[in-house]
Order: structure tokens, then C-alpha cells, then sequence
């Protein structure tokens, strides 16, 4: 008997590259991760080229077929034809303007794009933002990553940079991050900043949380300053987009109630409210998976026998 039709997302993030079959309502049917092994400058578009076909060749493998399209999600900004990631500073050195469908020789076209905007794509179709046609979405974890569903569609914006909540400015007066944003939400939150924010004292959050759950008061000041940071950003995009909801995911919002309960505190403090209806703070639902399961109903959409939105 022939396996039901799948297609493949690639998720290649800084420290892993998650990938998956995913079925047409959704479901993950076989998954797969490796290291990213970043770090070793231009040999690693040839690495991770390799890395990728190999997950590719397991999954159609296990799944006994060929996928019927292939997407990818990566950090940083997509370029305009979708083949590669046309932007990203300061981090995966080699991956600005890899041409994945050059690189993985496939028959059809590896359609990219962002890494948040796939997680959300992704809450879109079976997660948290199922149904929904206005949600922002946020990711926190070394970085922090977003994207927007406007009318039942991913907002990306001119030129693709459109959910990039991660580079709002939240301290005119603080060191730009590696956009050049004076003050950003990422450098409030990230984890990429949390040993300088912390005086090299931890370089996790869950490092972080459990001196702070264990009584040390420095670890609770900095994560305190951590969920203002946050809550004023997301009180922020609720008065630019007025979203259904705003869907937290990434590692830091697997805290669970370590982070859902003080934020939403802060956010009783500082949302707008009119007629005071409150904007719901849910947690993403598909956990690391979301950016592959995102990438590949991406890919499903782009292709030419089918069409429709996230």
C-alpha cells in the first residue's frame, strides 16, 4: 500500500536543525535533528547542504516515498524569490545567500523563509493560532524572532523584514544590536545577552530560573527586568495590530508559569484595554517542530498545484 503524500520542513537554527514529514492535515508522521555545528565560518554551507540531504534522505526513507515539496526556515531576512536567506548579521556565517534549491539539487524548487514567520505559518495551520485570522506570534530564545497574521495571511511586509519584534526599540539610549537598533527587545531578553545582563553570572534561562525559584535575588531582579522588557513590547504590538491573541513560543516560554504568570501581571499594569477587553496570551502549541512543521505547509502553499493562505 502506497504511504499517504507528505511534505518536508527543514528548521536550521543556531544550535540544531530540526526537520520533519509532515502529512496533508498537518501531522507529523517521522522527525529527525542534528547539530547545526555553527561556528566554522564559510565551511559551513557545505556542511549543512550535506546535513540537510541527509535528514531529507532519512525522512523520505522512513516514510517509504518522495516528499512532495521541501521548505526551509532559517534566521534572518528571505529574499524576495524565496530561494535563500538574503540577510542575516552577525550569525550562521555561510548562510546569506545559499540557494537551497541550488545546493540540495532537488527537482523542484526549496521554497525559504524566515524561522518565525514558518513558526507561525505553522500555529497557523494546527497550533495555537488555529482559526485565527489576526495573531502575533513571539520567540524567545537566543534571539528573539516574531511574526504577524493579518486577515488570515503572514505579514511580511516591502521587502520581508515586517514581525521583526525582536529589533523594536524599547531604550534609545542603549547598545544597538546587530542591526543597529539602539536598546532592543532582543538585547533586553535574549538569551544572547542574558550573561552580560546578569554580570556573567548565568548564561541560560533555566539557569537563571532555578537560582530565582531558589530564592537568589539578583536572579529575580534580572528576570523581573526581563518580563518588563517583554510585557512592554508585547503591550506594544497589541496597540500596533490589535491581534486576536499573542502566542509566545521558543525555549524561554517553555518556563511555562514562570513566564506566563508575571507577565501577564505587568500587561494588567500597562495594556490598553478599550471596553476592557483583554488581548489572550497563549502558548505556542507546537513546540520545537513549529518552524519545520511551518516550513512545510509553506512549501505546500508555493507550489504551483496549490494555493491558498497560512
Amino acid at each position: 500500500m502506497n504511504q499517504p503524500a507528505f511534505a518536508i520542513g527543514i528548521d536550521l537554527g543556531g544550535t540544531h536543525i530540526k526537520a520533519a514529514a509532515v502529512g496533508s492535515e498537518g501531522a507529523v508522521l517521522a522527525a529527525r535533528t542534528l547539530a547545526t555545528e555553527d561556528g566554522d565560518g564559510e565551511t559551513n554551507a557545505a556542511r549543512w547542504s550535506h546535513s540537510v540531504l541527509g535528514l531529507i534522505g532519512d525522512l523520505e526513507r522512513a516514510r517509504a516515498g518522495i516528499a512532495v515539496a521541501i521548505g526551509l526556515a532559517a534566521p534572518g531576512m528571505a529574499a524576495a524569490d524565496g530561494r535563500s536567506i538574503a540577510h542575516m548579521p552577525g550569525r550562521l556565517a555561510g548562510l546569506e545567500g545559499l540557494d537551497w534549491t541550488h545546493a540540495l539539487q532537488t527537482p523542484g524548487p526549496v521554497e525559504v523563509l524566515n524561522d518565525a514567520h514558518a513558526a507561525l505559518v505553522g500555529e497557523a495551520w494546527t497550533g495555537a493560532a488555529a482559526g485565527l485570522s489576526d495573531a502575533v506570534l513571539l520567540t524567545l530564545g537566543t534571539g528573539v524572532g516574531g511574526a504577524c497574521l493579518v486577515g488570515g495571511r503572514l505579514l511580511l511586509g516591502a521587502g520581508g523584514r515586517a514581525g521583526h519584534f525582536g529589533h523594536l526599540c524599547l531604550d534609545p539610549t542603549g547598545e544597538p544590536d546587530i542591526t543597529g537598533m539602539p536598546g532592543s527587545l532582543e538585547d533586553a531578553v535574549g538569551e544572547c545577552t542574558l550573561a552580560r545582563r546578569s554580570a556573567g553570572r548565568f548564561r541560560t534561562t533555566r539557569e537563571l530560573l532555578a537560582a530565582a525559584e531558589g530564592g537568589d535575588s539578583e536572579a529575580r531582579e534580572v528576570w523581573a527586568r526581563t518580563i518588563r522588557a517583554l510585557a512592554c513590547a508585547v503591550a506594544s504590538a497589541i496597540n500596533v495590530l490589535d491581534p486576536q491573541a499573542v502566542i509566545l513560543g521558543g525555549g524561554a516560554a517553555r518556563a511555562g508559569e514562570a513566564l506566563f504568570g508575571p507577565l501577564a501581571a505587568q500587561l494588567e499594569e500597562i495594556e490598553w484595554r478599550p471596553n476592557g477587553h483583554r488581548v489572550p496570551l497563549l502558548p505556542a502549541e507546537l513546540g520545537p517542530l513549529a518552524g519545520a512543521v511551518g516550513a512545510a505547509r509553506h512549501a505546500v502553499i508555493q507550489a504551483p498545484t496549490e494555493g491558498g493562505g497560512a
